[in-house]
């Protein structure tokens, strides 16, 4: 299906999901502000308080593959609802973990909540199905906007709901993730996206052709190291920040001043990348992030913790959508199922493995080892970047 001239369809369909990703957005910020504490609570080796954060992002990436499988034989539309569904489950089974002290349980509600925010992670293709060549770097922006609403719904839902269950502390918080879930499911249902499901189903390059193309190992590089850094120091954050003697509330407030600033850029990133173009925007990015763990590596009041999560934040921004929009140029049509798919995998699979080594390397080795070993990731995405561009401009020469 071709995209309309005007880009009427992907407008509406980046409206939708924009909102969509402002409920369905909040579940990472739940689980990031909360799985750790909870963590600390449940379980007796405190090296593993943040594994309930590990396993979220774990399913995370498990769920990639298999949302696409899916989606491209249902479509968009039905796959998000059964996404939806998925929430429900498990914001419902961390509550019930949480009530019966089961750790156990807990690990399997936030690794389900993972599967669900695989399928939310796709939304930032999804509007780029039917958007024209011009308009994916500013539908991508849009959809991500909705991240500023999750930015405020995810930790105010944790400050209000914490506990409103006396004799399970954070319960609560939980039991709202499914409500949101719930009101999820309401949105995506006005999605009119082409589906997946009428691609072509066969046909293309070979797969291994296509991520041995140079642009496409540096566009999943520069996400994979703007996302699983932004992991790395932010499931460590909160537990760094009470470590430090500062309050859950102020861990709880750092995070959400921190997914701010991760969508609040999303008004303008677009535009920066029409203007600048997406590998300055994404290198941007990258220079932010390093940033980041200089403040965090210089002090350690709030000031420090919130600072560093914020410029944490936009670096992300800037390097995840342009790395998304770098992807996009990486594929045809009837390779786009697949390739977004790959892409989800190798960044979300890196989440993961930073969210479990993060909990441990804060506990054993402390805070400032951690922003660190921010600095050599950068600086390999930088480079390939830099010979990216020198190609570029050698071959318009």
């Amino acid at each position: 299906m071709l995209p309309i001239a005007n880009d009427t369809l992907a407008k509406r369909n980046a409206l939708v999901l924009s909102l969509a990703q402002a409920f369905s957005g909040a579940n990472p910020a739940i689980v990031v502000s909360l799985g750790g504490l909870v963590g600390q609570a449940l379980v007796t080796d405190k090296q593993f308080a943040t594994l309930p954060i590990s396993l979220f992002n774990l399913g995370l990436a498990l769920g990639t593959i298999p949302a696409a499988m899916l989606m491209r034989g249902v479509g968009r539309r039905t796959g998000y609802v059964f996404a939806g569904a998925i929430g429900v489950v498990a914001g419902c089974l961390a509550a019930f973990g949480i009530a019966t002290a089961s750790f156990l349980i807990f690990c399997i509600g936030t690794t389900i909540a993972g599967f669900w925010g695989s399928f939310t992670q796709s939304y930032r293709f999804a509007v780029t199905d039917s958007a024209s060549e011009s308009f994916k770097a500013r539908a991508i922006s849009w959809v991500m906007i909705g991240g500023l609403a999750a930015a405020v719904i995810g930790p105010q839902t944790v400050i209000w709901t914490r506990d409103l269950i006396v004799t399970a502390p954070f319960a609560g918080a939980f039991l709202a993730q499914s409500l949101l879930a719930l009101m999820t499911i309401t949105v995506v249902a006005f999605l009119r996206a082409p589906p997946v499901a009428t691609q072509a189903q066969s046909g293309g390059r070979p797969l291994r052709e296509i991520i041995a193309q140079p642009r496409f190992i540096m566009a999943v590089t520069s996400g994979l190291v703007s996302a699983s850094l932004m992991t790395f120091v932010m499931t460590a954050a909160p537990l760094a920040m009470i470590g430090c003697g500062h309050s859950v509330s102020t861990a709880a407030l750092g995070i959400q001043w921190h997914v701010l600033a991760m969508y609040g850029p999303s008004f303008f990133t677009g535009r920066l990348i029409q203007r600048f173009g997406k590998e300055w925007v994404t290198a941007a990015g990258l220079l932010l992030i390093a940033v980041s763990a200089a403040v965090g590596l210089s002090g350690l009041t709030t000031a420090h913790f919130w600072g560093a999560l914020i410029l944490l934040g936009i670096g992300w921004n800037f390097g995840f959508i342009g790395a998304t929009a770098l992807v996009t140029d990486c594929y045809r049509p009837e390779e786009r199922a697949r390739v977004q798919a790959i892409n989800d995998f190798l960044v979300f699979g890196s989440v993961a493995l930073a969210s479990f080594s993060s909990g441990n390397l804060l506990s054993t080795e402390g805070w400032g080892t951690l922003n660190l070993l921010v600095f050599p990731p950068v600086i390999v995405a930088l480079g390939l970047i830099a010979w990216q561009s020198k190609k570029s401009s050698v071959a318009a020469a």
